[in-house]
Formats: C-alpha cells, sequence, structure tokens
C-alpha cells in the first residue's frame, strides 16, 4: 500500500510541476517552456512598467529550482531571497540561449526528482521546522511558479504588441 501512495503523491507532484514549466495547459493555458521557446533576447529583457523582465523570471525560477533541487540531493539550502533576482547580464542571444537552456534542463531535473521521492519523504521537514515540509515546498514552488508564469504571458503579450 505505501508504495501506492508513494508513486501516486509523487506523479502527482511531478505532473504539477511539469505542467507549469514544460508541458501544461490546463490551468494557465500554456507553460514556462511554451512562453520562452521563441523569444529572442531583446524580447526577453523587455521590461513593461515594472522591474521584470521574461528573462529575469526564468531566471529568479531557475535559481529557486537548483536550491531545492540541492536539498533533494542531501545537499544544504544555499539560495536567500535577496539574491534571487541577481540575474547576471545577458549579453548576447548564446547568453539568453544558455538561461533558457539551464532553466529546461532544471526543470526535467527537477521533474524527475520529484517523481523518484520516496513517500515518508513528503512529511519531512524541509531544512527547518520554519520552512514546512518537502509537500509544502513543492506545493509553493508550483504556485510561485504559476504566479511569474502569469507575469511572462503579460509581458509577451505586451512587447509583442508594441
Amino acid at each position: 500500500m505505501a508504495a501506492t501512495l508513494h508513486n501516486e503523491e509523487s506523479k502527482y507532484l511531478a505532473q504539477q510541476l511539469g505542467e507549469v514549466l514544460l508541458h501544461g495547459t490546463w490551468v494557465a493555458n500554456t507553460n514556462f517552456k511554451e512562453v520562452i521557446k521563441d523569444l529572442s533576447l531583446d524580447e526577453a529583457l523587455y521590461k513593461p512598467n515594472t522591474n521584470n523582465s521574461i528573462a529575469l523570471l526564468v531566471f529568479h525560477i531557475n535559481y529557486y529550482m537548483q536550491g531545492v533541487l540541492e536539498v533533494f540531493r542531501g545537499g544544504p539550502l544555499n539560495i536567500h531571497d535577496k539574491y534571487s533576482f541577481d540575474m547576471p547580464p545577458l549579453r548576447s542571444e548564446a547568453d539568453w540561449q544558455h538561461l533558457k537552456n539551464s532553466f529546461l534542463k532544471n526543470s526535467e531535473t527537477f521533474i524527475a526528482t520529484v517523481r523518484a521521492t520516496i513517500e515518508a519523504q513528503w512529511q519531512q521537514t524541509f531544512v527547518k521546522a520554519e520552512y514546512g515540509t518537502y509537500r509544502r515546498n513543492i506545493d509553493g514552488f508550483i504556485a510561485h511558479s504559476y504566479y511569474h508564469l502569469g507575469q511572462a504571458v503579460l509581458i509577451k503579450k505586451m512587447v509583442r504588441n508594441s
């Protein structure tokens, strides 16, 4: 019975991550991969009356994803909110492609890691009690990603209609 619960919960969470990051259309009618796939560097850096560009949002989500992945691998939590928007300058299309590729690769790895997580881990403390459980952190990551996906969709509409 425990193996079934593990597989179902892990599969469900991996599916939810996949929806927002790589292949979904159910909640937002799109996903990050779809939004960024055809953006040029100039479009990715466009900031319409906001502090955020699509490139910065991709960096931000990727930053958190890398940090959470490190914890899932048994490492420390080495990310901090104050650095989560400290994107190095993107000076070329190659820099933008590198960021997109990093984001997509980390997304695939993150989804596979969540899918492989054992049932007992979901209710364990994520680093510190104040951070909640592993499950709470994945749920939060999904919600956080949808929040920024919505921003990215709006910015893309603005840049393409300007």
